[in-house]
């Protein structure tokens, strides 16, 4: 997608800012506010933004030796920044507001505006997905929703889109003055009003009133009537003077709703809307998820979707990823830390994560005051333990004078403290033990310090679990699916290192169809784990056979003796008798690894007849080169084959099935081979062997450590085992906690890997040791504890690969288990 350009001269006018430096003229294309995430020098601005915690100017040496040569700043900075010119404004982030908002006055499509204390992502992202296949959108990146993340998301737009959406967030008054002309949208969404930033305003009327001048020249305003406070203070409002397409049950409502039933998995919600009756139904059962879907209803009929379209794309809705956090804890827990904000309705949707995680029955709540809230005190703490209990909550702790006045309206087994301090003092780990633990706390209350007690106590090396990215990766390649296609995915081999159960736990949340696994005893942990999705064991073993049946697993079947061990098994285990059991047929079609040949279909039939208690459940078969082109004819035989096969086999049983023949690489490559169902592997992870495919996706796993010591070597110095690296000159040496030990391989010794530190590529010195491992930091600025990248976004495992001569496959599954995995979801 094409990127905006313009001279820094221009932005220099638009700004009315003075430029100076010995620089020439630039064309920008590239706005950067975080110094870490710079990609493209030589067309990048940088905005040197002031904030409480930081100031961008500290970082204009580094990135100016880094090759970026424009920058907009509030003062010169002192140095040697020949060839770099210098936008000096009163504010920065105004600058980059004023951009943003001149940007947006060039396109005439429409933008819709998104508002609210909750659900704005999620309406943003739903949007998307209903209305992207006919129209191009440009919409802000995850919640980009702040005085810095709405002129990045609107700096997005170009002549191909022909819808924007964007959210607006605010936390005090006078912020959305700001906001209005940079978005300047033609449709607007208030999603509702809670008790977020609460304490920043006089009260709730308020907090409206500056949410509302977001709609100031909209043409059309959706929200929900039956919210009194947001419907009287419209009413009030003379400024606003859009149409208005609201929702509710009450009679007066454009959309109003008549009917919603609940199921186990979904919701159907039948409304009428001009005289005409209408229903969707949506993959959902929870409130917040109703709410939102409703706004992206009225949206819908207000863009002129048909009610048809509309109720079938509703019915087809995905789960938009949370920003939380979810690490290992001590003795068997999981703790999940969502401790950057607290208020009732980010309660609700943590807590909802907390009830998805079904790793184990035990559920602690460990919440501190809410202290955003306002009103009522003690009815808000009564439908916060409401809350609980109707969460399955088994334990509840409260931290701070309010929780802890209000105790009596807390019926689980709680306990309650005036403050952290005094829950730290009376701290035992041995009272926490195989239970999932929810952290919620306002900022104040430091829950980080309750964080460092209850996580799992490890070196300091993790690999980091990006599982948004995960999500984006899923849905990247189910949007290549045709309708009803099934997806498999691959967790085998402790999913390719990522961590089986959470991994599995999130799919199944998103709704994979399948999961595979590699042998039974990792189906058995996952059914342990609460994992209720079918799984596929590939390798089943005879000694694994009982588990197999007992735990519900389905295997793969490859070879007649692979059967007949299933049917000793089946025959021997009387607790599965009068239960089907799905298996999962194997065909060689040319990989020439395993499977049932063309001769043995027959047979194959013949014997599975005779066996009453098996069921077929799919047939698939491995392609042997589907990512290469120079492979096409073979893979086209391959493909041709399964069908000739399948179809035979099909035939003779007397019964259809579901067939696969699909992986990663395929899936892009051969949409016509789709059949039934399709597995996605390594893909799913963030790698690709196509480079054009590897752009699309999200990169899953990151590999990081930190420096344990730093010391000087003087040259002719030799560092590590067998001396085999000599310093050429006064050298500084960084010692790293990670070795072969923990997954990294020999074969990167003595400056063959290289890994980034403080955003530098480093080379590592001399051989790789068992738990340690040396690197050259010399001419760098770093410290003591400062992190160090093996690889990530900013080091691409591929890269990381080709020094190893190997594959991706080999390092991911080759992490260690003692390396401690963590868990990011937004």
């Amino acid at each position: 997608m094409e990127k905006p350009e313009y001279l820094f001269s221009e932005i220099a006018g638009l700004t009315g800012g003075k430029i100076t430096g010995n620089g020439s003229d630039g064309l920008i294309k590239e706005l950067l506010t975080d110094s870490r995430k710079l990609s493209s020098p030589s067309d990048t601005a940088f905005f040197a933004l002031a904030t409480g915690s930081n100031d961008g100017h500290r970082y204009i040496k580094d990135l100016y030796e880094k090759g970026i040569r424009f920058f907009v700043v509030s003062s010169i900075p002192e140095g040697d920044f020949s060839g770099a010119s210098f936008l000096t404004v009163k504010s920065p982030l105004l600058a980059l507001q004023q951009l943003a908002a001149h940007h947006r006055a060039g396109f005439s499509i429409p933008v819709i505006g998104i508002t609210g204390s909750n659900g704005k992502t999620i309406v943003k992202e739903w949007l998307w997905q209903l209305m992207s296949r006919e129209k191009v959108i440009v919409r802000s990146p995850k919640s980009y929703n702040s005085q810095i993340g709405v002129p990045l998301s609107v700096w997005q737009m170009n002549r191909w889109h022909t819808l924007a959406i964007f959210e607006a967030g605010i936390s005090e008054p006078g912020e959305m003055e700001r906001l209005e002309p940079i978005i300047k949208p033609d449709i607007g969404i208030f999603t509702n009003i809670g008790h977020a930033h609460d304490r920043f305003f006089e009260s709730s009327q308020q907090k409206i009133e500056e949410k509302l001048k977001l709609f100031r020249e909209c043409r059309s305003l959706v929200f929900c009537s039956d919210h009194a406070e947001i419907r009287e203070e419209l009413k009030r409002n003379k400024e606003i003077t859009a149409e208005i397409l609201d929702w509710g049950k009450n009679e007066q409502a454009r959309l109003r709703i008549l009917q919603t039933e609940t199921g186990k998995t979904s919701t159907t919600i039948r409304a009428t809307f001009e005289n005409r009756k209408m229903e969707i139904t949506i993959p959902f059962t929870d409130h917040a998820s109703f709410e939102n879907a409703m706004h992206c209803w009225a949206v819908m009929l207000m863009m002129g979707y048909g009610p048809d379209v509309t109720a079938s794309r509703m019915a087809r809705l995905q789960p938009v990823a949370m920003r939380l956090e979810m690490k290992e804890g001590i003795n068997g827990c999981s703790v999940i830390n969502d401790t950057y904000s607290s208020d009732p309705e980010s309660l609700s949707i943590a807590l909802d994560f907390l009830v998805w995680q079904n790793q184990h029955e035990q559920r602690t709540v460990i919440l501190s005051d809410m202290l955003q809230a306002a009103g009522n005190e003690e009815e808000l703490y009564r439908q916060i333990a409401s809350m609980l209990l109707s969460k399955g909550i088994t334990r509840f702790i409260g931290i701070g004078p309010a929780l802890s006045a209000y105790r009596h309206l807390f019926k689980m087994p709680a306990r309650f403290y005036p403050s952290t301090a005094n829950f730290i003092d009376s701290f035992s780990a041995s009272a926490f033990r195989n239970e999932s633990i929810l952290l919620k706390g306002a900022r104040f209350f430091g829950f980080e310090r309750i964080n460092d007690l209850l996580q799992q106590r490890s070196h300091e090396t993790v690999l980091e679990i990006n599982l948004n990215a995960l999500v984006h990766n899923l849905n990247h390649y189910r949007s290549k699916l045709n309708q009803g296609t099934k997806l498999m995915a691959m967790v085998k081999a402790f999913s390719y290192g990522s961590g089986s159960f959470e991994i599995a736990n999130i799919l199944e949340w998103h709704r994979a169809d399948y999961l595979a696994v590699a042998y039974a005893d990792e189906g058995v942990e996952l059914r342990k784990a609460g994992i209720g999705l079918p799984v596929m064991v590939m390798n089943p073993e005879e000694n694994g056979m009982d588990a197999l049946l007992r735990y519900n697993l389905e295997p793969e079947i490859y070879n007649f003796r692979s059967l007949e061990m299933l049917d000793r098994a089946v025959k021997r285990n009387h607790e599965t008798a009068g239960n089907k059991i799905k298996i999962h047929l194997k065909l060689d079609t040319g990989m020439h690894r395993l499977g049932f040949v063309s001769d043995d279909i027959g047979e194959l039939a013949d014997r599975l007849g005779n066996m009453e208690r098996l069921q077929v459940q799919s047939v698939f078969t491995h392609l042997a080169g589907s990512d290469d082109p120079e492979m096409d004819a073979f893979t086209n035989r391959q493909i041709e084959c399964f069908t000739r096969m399948s179809a035979e086999l099909s035939l003779q049983l007397g019964y259809p099935f579901i067939r696969h023949v699909l992986n990663s690489a395929g899936i892009s490559r051969f949409p016509e081979a789709q059949f039934e169902m399709v597995r996605l592997g390594i893909s799913l992870y963030g790698i690709a062997s196509n480079p054009k495919e590897q752009k699309t996706l999200e990169t899953v796993s990151s590999l990081k450590t930190s420096i344990s010591q730093i010391k000087t070597v003087k040259k002719g110095d030799t560092v590590g085992y067998s001396r085999s690296w000599t310093a050429e000159r006064d050298s500084v040496i960084a010692t790293i906690p990670i070795g072969y030990a923990d997954g990294l391989s020999r074969r990167l010794s003595n400056g063959r890997g290289k890994m980034m530190v403080n955003g530098h590529i480093v080379p590592v010195a001399g051989n790789i040791c068992m738990d340690m491992t040396m690197l050259d930091i010399t001419g760098i600025q770093a410290n003591e504890g400062d992190e160090v990248i093996v690889f990530g976004p900013e080091m691409p495992l591929a890269q990381l690969a080709k020094a190893m001569d190997t594959i991706p496959y080999e390092i991911l599954t080759g992490i260690s288990q003692r390396v401690k995995r963590v868990y990011f979801q937004e």
